[in-house]
């Protein structure tokens, strides 16, 4: 009777996407020119909630149907988040191949699997399904276990991943309709690019945060992720014990992200407002954090792995938006610009770190086994910090022999020499819209304007 059940829902789930499943309108995303019948491993797109993975999962079933190549009959897409594939394991996929068949009156193609984390030892059955040779196969996931870094041995060879994370700063243009060119940067028309930085870098680029009609909605969206967060990724996936601990670090990180944090210090705060919590509980917290992609975090740079551990991490956010859900913009607009310009880094699956010596510099590109370049955010160069900031780049610079450092602000422009250092000023927005942003492995192609 079991079976019976599961293959009656198995069937509904096919015939939904056969027959009912629509492919949403899209806004194309920036990187990543694939395509699907030319694969030959399994590809992961990964990333955080809500960031676009099932609509860039459809931008590439799109591919495939336009100009009549390939029908839905070809395709299988499967959310493991639906409540009905509750209890799905891999010695089920043979009988949903079979749904398939008896529907489509073929075997599909093509695979497309949402969130295919929720799949127990789903990659024992993605490794099983690539080694039959007769599917291409292409999953979504929130997890960054399902990044190749992490991936199990017995995937090594198979498989390769994107990492999808909200809008940049040029798809939010795209989504917006404002369109540039390298000379437009330098007219009247910067002040539309600009006027759209300034709500990128409040509201973040969730794709419905950005498509919600008003403050309110886009609190709520924001805050449902957080919760979503909260209970789905963490608190129930790790079967959590201490939830006061995880509640503190995320409002925590809200409140004071771009900030270096401290495990230490945290287990002496909780302890004073009477609460406990060791430091193994709150490293495991902060793993299952950056695991979810609430949080990025990078360590102090040191040529040494060991002393680059032992030293407390920077901690971002992993969209500018969750900090609308603690202080006011105007207490934070310099670690908001600080954070924007790590979450543009992280995206470009850059190496990087921060830098504290007798000077602080906020980053240190590493290519290889040479950092390359030194970066410094802050708001506004003038009197009270401008002493602070470019003694922290060329101390940098210096003790790390690079060459030249920028120095990334609200709107000032400008070249400097500082004790014989070239040290380029420019807008953050202008340095994310550059074709070449110096020192930075360029991993996605951005000659695309508008």
């Amino acid at each position: 009777m079991v079976n019976t059940i599961k293959k009656e829902t198995l069937l509904a789930v096919v015939a939904e996407w056969l027959e009912q499943g629509e492919i949403p309108s899209l806004v194309p995303r920036d990187r990543h020119a694939i395509e699907p019948e030319d694969l030959s491993r399994i590809l992961a797109i990964v990333g955080p909630r809500r960031a676009g993975k099932t609509y860039f999962m459809y931008q590439l079933i799109q591919s495939l149907v336009q100009g009549g190549r390939y029908s839905k009959k070809d395709i299988l897409f499967l959310d493991f988040e639906d409540y009905r594939l509750s209890g799905f394991t891999g010695n089920d996929m043979d009988e949903l191949l079979a749904a398939f068949h008896q529907l489509a009156g073929r075997y599909p193609g093509f695979l497309f699997f949402d969130e295919v984390q929720h799949l127990p030892d789903w990659n024992r059955v993605l490794r099983t399904l690539h080694n039959r040779r007769r599917f291409k196969v292409v999953v979504s996931g929130s997890n960054s276990s399902l990044l190749g870094s992490d991936i199990a041995t017995e995937l090594r060879g198979r498989y390769e991943d994107i990492l999808m994370l909200p809008f940049s700063f040029r798809e939010y243009l795209r989504y917006r309709g404002v369109s540039f060119t390298p000379a437009s940067l330098h007219t009247a028309a910067r002040g539309s690019i600009v006027a759209a930085f300034d709500n990128y870098i409040r509201h973040g680029g969730f794709p419905e945060v950005v498509t919600a009609r008003n403050e309110a909605d886009r609190r709520k969206l924001l805050q449902s992720y957080y919760k979503t967060t909260f209970y789905r990724d963490i608190l129930e996936r790790h079967n959590i014990k201490a939830r006061y601990v995880l509640d503190a670090l995320m409002s925590g990180f809200v409140e004071n992200y771009s900030s270096v944090f401290s495990i230490t210090r945290f287990e002496k705060h909780l302890k004073n407002n009477g609460l406990p919590g060791s430091k193994r509980t709150i490293a495991n917290y902060l793993h299952y954090l950056r695991e979810a992609f609430f949080v990025v975090a990078t360590d102090k740079f040191s040529f040494s792995p060991r002393h680059r551990t032992m030293n407390p991490k920077k901690v971002y956010l992993t969209d500018t938006g969750f900090a609308a859900l603690g202080r006011s913009f105007a207490e934070n607009r310099g670690r908001i610009l600080e954070n924007i310009v790590a979450i543009e880094l992280f995206r470009r699956e850059t190496e990087f770190y921060y830098f504290k010596n007798k000077n602080e510099c906020d980053f240190i590109v590493k290519q290889g086994t040479r950092p390359t370049h030194a970066i410094q955010v802050c708001w506004e160069l003038a009197e009270r910090n401008e002493k602070r900031e470019l003694a922290g780049i060329v101390d940098a610079c210096r003790s790390l022999d690079i060459s030249s450092g920028v120095i990334l602000t609200y709107d000032r422009e400008e070249e400097r020499e500082v004790d014989g250092l070239k040290v380029s000023i420019l807008p953050v927005w202008k340095w994310l819209l550059a074709d070449n942003i110096p020192g930075l492995s360029n991993h996605r192609n951005t000659s695309e304007k508008g």
